[in-house]
């Protein structure tokens, strides 16, 4: 790996989970001397912990970062203006309620707030893209919405894109208009055509980069570029990521030994990437012991649950309380305050914008409808809670999170918990392992999602409630 590093070219490494790659490229840049050194990271966190472990002359930075050092001052205090709320933006283009059919047949109304808010949300998409205009795959429409009707949103909605952005762009701006978010600002940096100071650039998470950070690290001709990431740990599709080790066109090269977990749990992943058509296996430390629960009524103490949704956090928050546990939930109080405020609201009549998941309700009585169909089974727990114990009970469940060091387990979504890694883990049962219209096979992202969880354990993983679905999976892949 260093040997290869150590050419001129640019270089992918593919690093599986656990295989130590920020490691391998505080290795690289030891090996490169004196010579300018860029590392970025994916947050500010990463970037200030690779900062104490990398040379001197190795600068540890975000690209937003970048950018922000590299627009002007006046664009800069554009991002302290106070932002324009979503049904302002609405009535200020003109736009009020649309009607619109659910999934379900249901016709529903769309207000303008949610109106305002899918346009910003797709104006951001459009800036975290390597695209050069707003386009229709970056309106997002709620998967509430009858698919059809989805395609005629997005056409109606793509010219209101355009419009905020082109006055996210625009030198002089209304008060209206004046703010902008940080996406924006990243995306007027980047059609600058940027210059990055920099003999060399170690690029990691490369697999959650987005279209437009891999639009400025293609023009730096001048420097190396090491890209380094797992493809199979690509989990932010819905923000807009690419996966860039499938895009970039460089020598790769494989770190494919975890450090993480043993044997067992290797084989595991290495079957569950099979399914993505991964052909090289994990290898795990023999020396790690790896304990694989598949039976519920052994039960075992854990360190962490992990959930696909939020919903399902909060569910095993309250089960665990109930059972005279101390867990800890990876959520902010505000965020479970907002699922019983919007209950609340639905239950008196009247609609709720927030969380997203209410959006489309317009009395509680919808929301148990949908959340008893086939397409709404996500939203079950979060509905029994409701009905069976109350919103004050979720009011009551946000102030009750113990401190991650004092409590007997954490529990948190898989997205918050890449990264991360705990002695015991036990994966919650809440994941789509089976396609659209019948497909067995799931789609590819909840796969990925999958991976990444069943790789945060390093002794212990429970797939108690996992297992018959999974070796359904693996039956198929035989067939």
């Amino acid at each position: 790996m260093i040997e290869a590093a150590r050419g001129a070219g640019d270089l992918k490494i593919k690093a599986f989970a656990g295989a130590g790659k920020t490691s391998t490229l505080q290795l690289v840049a030891e090996q490169f001397g004196e010579r300018r050194g860029m590392y970025l990271a994916f947050n500010r966190e990463i970037a200030a912990s690779a900062a104490r472990r990398f040379p001197a002359h190795v600068d540890s930075r975000t690209m937003h970062s970048l950018a922000w050092a590299g627009v002007d001052a006046s664009l800069r205090n554009r991002m302290s203006l106070q932002g324009e709320p979503p049904h302002e933006l609405a009535a200020r283009y003109g736009l009020g309620a649309l009607e619109v059919r659910t999934v379900t047949g249901k016709a529903v109304e769309i207000a303008p707030f949610e109106i305002g808010r899918m346009i910003a949300e797709a104006r951001d998409r459009f800036c975290r893209s390597a695209d050069l205009r707003p386009a229709l795959p970056h309106i997002v429409v709620d998967d509430k919405i009858d698919e059809a009707v989805a395609a005629q949103l997005r056409a109606w909605l793509l010219p209101y894109v355009g419009r905020m952005w082109e006055e996210g762009a625009a030198t002089r701006t209304s008060s209206a208009s004046g703010a902008i978010s940080p996406d924006v600002l990243l995306k007027r940096w980047a059609l600058s055509e940027p210059r990055v100071e920099a003999d060399f650039i170690l690029f990691d998470e490369a697999q959650d980069s987005d279209g437009v950070m891999l639009s400025v690290l293609g023009r730096q001709r001048h420097a190396q570029i090491i890209y380094v990431g797992d493809p199979y740990q690509q989990i932010y599709e819905w923000r807009g990521a690419v996966n860039a080790m499938e895009q970039i066109h460089a020598p790769e090269r494989a770190l494919t030994e975890s450090f993480r977990f043993g044997a067992t749990f290797a084989a595991l992943a290495s079957r569950l990437l099979a399914l993505l058509g991964e052909r090289t296996p994990i290898r795990g430390q023999d020396a790690i012991g790896s304990i694989m629960v598949e039976d519920p009524a052994l039960a075992p103490p854990v360190d962490a649950i992990l959930c696909r949704k939020n919903v399902t956090a909060i569910w095993q928050f309250a089960a665990g309380l109930e059972a005279g546990e101390r867990p800890a939930i990876r959520m902010s109080p505000a965020e479970i305050l907002a699922y019983a405020e919007g209950a609340e609201r639905l239950l008196a009549g009247q609609r709720a914008f927030r969380p997203a998941a209410f959006s489309l309700f317009e009395t509680w009585s919808d929301a148990q409808a949908f959340a008893r169909s086939a397409f709404g089974q996500d939203l079950l727990p979060l509905v029994r809670i409701v009905d069976e114990l109350g919103t004050g009970y979720l009011r009551a469940l946000a102030q009750r999170s113990a401190q991650a060091d004092a409590a007997d387990y954490v529990i948190s979504t898989v997205h918050r918990a890449k990264g991360l890694e705990w002695k015991r883990v036990k994966v919650a049962d809440d994941f789509r392992l089976r396609g659209p219209d019948g497909n067995p096979m799931p789609e590819d992202d909840e796969l990925r999602l999958l991976y990444v969880a069943l790789t945060r354990a390093q002794h212990v993983l429970d797939i108690s409630g996992l297992r018959d679905e999974l070796l359904r999976l693996f039956s198929l892949r035989r067939q």
